[in-house]
């Protein structure tokens, strides 16, 4: 397997845009991982690495190298996860991107259920923006995305998904905590505590401002969800969140609430799983995607907390 080791060291040079952090990451001096990068444009009849002043990024050639390669070590891992599974053992590692509304509540609980039943399963969960996600996807650092309102991409597998509303979500004594339903209106006399621009639920609530009267202004901007969450507790504010990222828990563990807006001023939207098209996954990763997905099609992936 000494030319998969190869591949990696030019994957890992890629990734991090330079040699020498790349061979500290790989316990290689810097001029060795430079012989062996030399050593595969020789091989290769043409450089596939500008050398820049500050590290080194990938030119034309390197592009459509990069690819055949993570195809190579995604293909490898998936091969070795079938040969372990042939054995009667379930290990492996599976790579997940997910947003922020995931990795509260929802993504916890089935992963710990997941590693009841197989204990050798080792999970990598990386807390990315939607675009993020997807990027990590399409460049094999991941084997599945999670997430809300995905874009069209040609290379996006869905393999489940379920509409989800948005919530508001403020402390139980707020004014309006007693409604069982809230519209945009009502929120906009208060402060509000909103996600930044980049998030796809902040997106929806500008989307349905836009056809109003009235205007959202943000007294908080922030692109963490904990933050936004914890905020509302110390000023009469309201943020808003995915309902997943709002489970019924959130009154006992902070003293807030969850209440969903009314669907006159914002329909629900998609939460998609997925994955790269086209790839086979790595028998662990597919085995978790077959449980999260019963999640989808199941019951609510999350439950409103009441009045």
């Amino acid at each position: 397997m000494k030319h998969l080791r190869l591949l990696h060291y030019v994957d890992e040079v890629a990734r991090v845009g330079s040699i020498r952090r790349a061979a500290e990451r790989l316990n290689l001096t810097a001029s060795a991982l430079n012989r062996r990068i030399q050593d595969i444009e020789e091989e290769l009849g043409t450089p596939i690495f500008e050398r820049l002043p500050r590290g080194v990024r990938l030119n034309a050639a390197g592009e459509l190298l990069i690819r055949h390669i993570r195809t190579q070590l995604a293909d490898m891992s998936r091969v070795r996860s079938q040969i372990e599974d042939l054995s009667g053992f379930r290990r492996g590692t599976v790579s997940i991107a997910c947003s922020q509304a995931l990795a509260y509540e929802l993504l916890p609980s089935v992963i710990a259920a997941y590693r009841h039943e197989f204990p050798l399963v080792e999970f990598e969960v990386k807390v990315r923006d939607h675009a993020d996600a997807l990027r990590a996807l399409a460049e094999f650092e991941v084997d599945l995305a999670m997430v809300f309102r995905p874009s069209v991409m040609a290379d996006f597998q869905v393999l489940a998904s379920a509409e989800q509303r948005v919530v508001a979500i403020l402390a139980a004594d707020h004014p309006l905590a007693a409604r069982p339903i809230l519209r945009l209106r009502d929120c906009a006399a208060y402060p509000l505590a909103l996600p930044d621009p980049s998030y796809s639920g902040r997106q929806l609530l500008d989307e349905a401002t836009a056809r109003s009267s009235f205007r959202f202004e943000a007294v908080v901007e922030s692109n963490s969800f904990e933050f936004l969450r914890n905020y509302v507790r110390f000023e009469q504010a309201i943020t808003f969140q995915i309902e997943v990222g709002a489970p019924a828990t959130l009154k006992e563990r902070h003293g807030l609430v969850s209440r969903p807006v009314d669907l006159r001023d914002m329909p629900p939207a998609r939460l998609a799983m997925g994955q790269l098209r086209g790839r086979a996954l790595p028998v662990a990763a597919a085995k978790f995607a077959e449980q999260l997905g019963r999640r989808f099609t199941g019951p609510p992936v999350t439950s409103i907390s009441e009045p």
